[in-house]
């Protein structure tokens, strides 16, 4: 949930006149969810928001998925993707159900304006820079940031030229990602035992204005595509206020909450979205129980796939599974996963890690897209019992 706030010039009260200085109105647009009943802002164009001169289809390259048959925990090594585009016309599938779609881009292009009409994003950057500019502003983005932007909302990226390209894990909602209700009180404020609270939150602070006359918008929805031209530039709003905008949150500012014996994974999660959830794992002291074991013990999550996205540090738990930056494992429901052999004796007596990963767990299976076939570790599957027999593995 994001706190009210206001930018740029608006009228004293919602849905009263407010003029330009030639005395005409400015055009005021509501952008809300859950019909009117959810969060919301409006919106002030100087010109209508509505006014479309055109509309096409756009035809897109399919990125279909295929189930994870025969069922395997994989990992995917996400560095040997191909390195180029933007980062919306550059995703590379690597899995998705119906209520999630999860995507890698290594972009070095700016895109074009773009709006997703399905649901929400959240766009992890792995590494690189970038400014992320929508009808609401502009904000700065790099390493370590999510990026969450509300359903519908038009933006562009311009990536940092001369710089690395922006490596990042894009996660599509099919509806709306919060923080987890338990972190809010009853009229929406962070409580104190929250991980974060508003002050890690950042949103754009003054309006971005643009002019231009038939300004293409590809819109995704349900049906496909869209190529919408307007009569004028959507960057066009003077103010705006509300509880519904875009806004950055930087994993670093995520404070991990610890215990005596190992914690189970809830207390990283960071937000939830219909059918999912996103998870911070980040450094942390270990558990202060003597007898304590800093490893995670062998886990069958029977309602969820794990999916890991490894971005910094050392993985203690995965050392000997071949797991490096970049790299994404899933373990999925019907496997029982845990800590490589050697992992659990190792961690005793650890007083903390440095490692730092996103975790999304959905509720319904994922399947697996092209990307992530691509840059599967095959013997990935097979890496918990070496050691434990007197044969080769890797040859299943």
């Amino acid at each position: 949930m994001t706190y009210y706030r206001q930018v740029g010039e608006i009228p004293h009260k919602r849905h009263t006149q407010f003029r330009k200085p030639d005395g005409s109105l400015y055009a005021e647009e509501l952008m809300g969810v859950e019909g009117f009943s959810g969060e919301y802002s409006l919106l002030y164009h100087e010109h209508l928001p509505t006014a479309i001169v055109a509309a096409e289809d756009v035809e897109l390259e399919t990125q279909a998925v295929e189930p994870n048959h025969p069922l395997k925990p994989r990992h995917f090594r996400t560095n040997e993707l191909k390195v180029g585009g933007d980062p919306v016309a550059g995703r590379q599938l690597l899995m998705g159900n119906d209520d999630v779609r999860l995507s890698y881009v290594a972009a070095d292009t700016a895109s074009g304006l773009y709006r997703n009409a399905i649901g929400d994003e959240v766009v992890y950057v792995q590494s690189g820079a970038a400014t992320f500019e929508s009808v609401f502003g502009r904000m700065q983005v790099g390493t370590g940031d999510y990026v969450v932007i509300p359903t519908g909302t038009t933006h562009r990226w311009e990536v940092d030229a001369g710089g690395e390209p922006l490596r990042a894990l894009v996660i599509e909602a099919a509806g709306h990602v919060r923080p987890p209700k338990r972190y809010l009180t009853p009229r929406g404020q962070f409580n104190e035992f929250s991980p974060y609270c508003e002050r890690d939150l950042r949103g754009p602070d003054e309006p971005l204005r643009e002019d231009g006359e038939d300004v293409a918008v590809v819109v995704k929805h349900r049906h496909g595509s869209t190529r919408y031209t307007y009569a004028y530039h959507p960057f066009d709003v003077v103010g705006w206020a509300g509880q519904l905008y875009p806004y950055v949150f930087n994993i670093a500012d995520f404070e991990p909450i610890t215990g005596r014996v190992h914690q189970p994974p809830p207390v990283h999660q960071t937000f939830e979205g219909p059918g999912f959830v996103i998870c911070s794992f980040v450094p942390r002291k270990f558990d202060y129980h003597p007898q304590a074991i800093p490893a995670p013990y062998n886990h069958h999550n029977v309602d969820s796939d794990e999916m890991l996205f490894y971005v910094g540090g050392e993985f203690m738990s995965r050392k000997g599974a071949g797991i490096e930056l970049g790299s994404i494992s899933l373990h999925p429901t019907g496997f029982t996963h845990g800590p490589q052999p050697g992992s659990v004796e190792a961690s005793i007596g650890k007083e903390g890690t440095e490692e730092t990963a996103v975790m999304v767990d959905t509720f319904r299976p994922l399947s697996l897209g092209a990307a992530a076939l691509a840059c599967e570790d095959a013997d990935y599957a097979w890496t918990w019992a070496r050691g434990t027999k007197g044969e080769a593995f890797g040859s299943h």
